[in-house]
């Protein structure tokens, strides 16, 4: 019987050992399934812009024209004048191309016939219904109110028809004169479409003219440089087909929305065109230019996206992620805000020149976590 219970003791310590092992493997498991687990999150970043990136990169565009159009006729009919070639110089207001205006001529004086004859039949009504009312004013058993309301209304129906028999000569005169196409700027004939005496539709297009006394170029500034844009100075363009010659340009626009797949902002120059060469549309060429030496981070802010702050609930101030590039990891930094920019909004405080911020999903971070650097806008 002794036996038996040292046995059954024996069982059950066994087991308990058996079971504390297996915990203790279990736990080991599972700390090793929560390490492996760690989140590296991707993120978005975006670099601190430096004047010397600016003047150090060579931004590539193409030239065209400042202005540039597909002339059409408002109206169809048979060509009957088109005096123009390509190559020819054109001023506004000449007359590139004429459709033949006979049947809109006659139109003009139908409508101006029909004017005429609704104003005599105005005039008759006029009177007649002045002399009903003198009538019934005078004699008034000898005609009726009735009788007076009704050449009232004769007059003002008249009338009415004058307005548009007016509307309508108005319309027959403007399809008249869109028989003729005009230049709308001084320019060059660069392409033409059709040979005089075609059958012309309404908006087909018969010539194109482009004005390219003065050239514009886009070019594609990053996303971290684009709060430098305004400031730029001497800026300078040179184009392929001319290596040895540099075109002072200016800028003439910026764009404000940033491209869905390259995160670059548009930008137009302007330039006049150099003597002694002609720029045409189409020539590639490349841009640069150089900001104010004096510009510091204090005088003119850097512009971030505003998904790249957030705002302590407890104190109120304003922090951005920065990243340790070494880890990566990511810091919370205090920054000092501005106004908001048509970009972003500007820092006047708080960051360096090259580092690099998260731009998206700050909510997201906290302090020291590991991260993996999805895309660099500096690029």
């Amino acid at each position: 019987m002794n036996q038996l219970l040292k046995s059954k003791r024996l069982v059950i310590a066994f087991s308990s050992i058996l079971i504390a092992i297996f915990s203790l493997s279990i736990n080991g498991c599972s700390k090793k399934e929560v390490e492996e687990k760690e989140v590296i999150r991707p993120i978005r970043t975006f670099q601190i812009p430096s004047p010397d990136q600016f003047s150090q990169r060579n931004f590539p565009g193409q030239a065209k024209a400042t202005q540039e159009v597909d002339l059409a006729f408002r109206v169809a009919g048979p060509l009957v004048e088109f005096p123009v070639n390509v190559g020819d110089v054109v001023k506004k207001g000449d007359i590139v191309a004429r459709i033949d205006p006979r049947d809109f001529e006659v139109n003009v004086k139908s409508a101006q016939g029909k004017l005429d004859n609704a104003k005599a039949a105005s005039r008759r009504a006029e009177s007649e219904y002045q002399r009903e009312l003198n009538i019934l004013k005078q004699d008034p058993g000898a005609t009726s109110k009735a009788a007076v309301d009704r050449k009232r209304e004769q007059r003002d129906k008249e009338v009415a028809n004058i307005k548009s028999f007016e509307a309508g000569l108005e319309s027959a005169k403007d399809l008249l004169e869109y028989t003729y196409l005009k230049a709308p700027f001084d320019g060059n004939v660069v392409k033409t479409y059709v040979e005089n005496f075609e059958d012309v539709q309404a908006k087909q297009p018969i010539l194109r003219i482009l004005d390219d006394s003065s050239i514009e170029m886009v070019v594609n500034i990053p996303e971290s440089l684009i709060s430098l844009a305004p400031h730029v100075e001497n800026i300078k363009v040179v184009f392929d087909s001319f290596p040895d010659t540099e075109i002072l340009a200016q800028i003439k626009e910026i764009g404000t929305e940033a491209s869905s797949t390259t995160r670059t902002y548009p930008v137009t120059l302007i330039m006049d065109q150099p003597e002694g060469i002609k720029i045409l549309p189409g020539m590639a060429g490349k841009a640069s230019g150089t900001p104010p030496k004096s510009m510091t981070q204090q005088s003119f802010g850097i512009e971030i996206p505003l998904s790249a702050i957030f705002t302590d609930e407890t104190s109120g101030n304003t922090f951005v992620w920065v990243v340790d590039e070494s880890g990566p990891v990511v810091n919370k930094r205090q920054v000092e805000i501005g106004k908001i920019a048509d970009r972003g909004i500007r820092i006047l405080s708080g960051l360096n020149e090259g580092e690099l911020v998260a731009s998206a999903g700050v909510h997201y971070l906290f302090e020291g976590q590991k991260v993996k650097l999805e895309q660099k806008t500096a690029e």
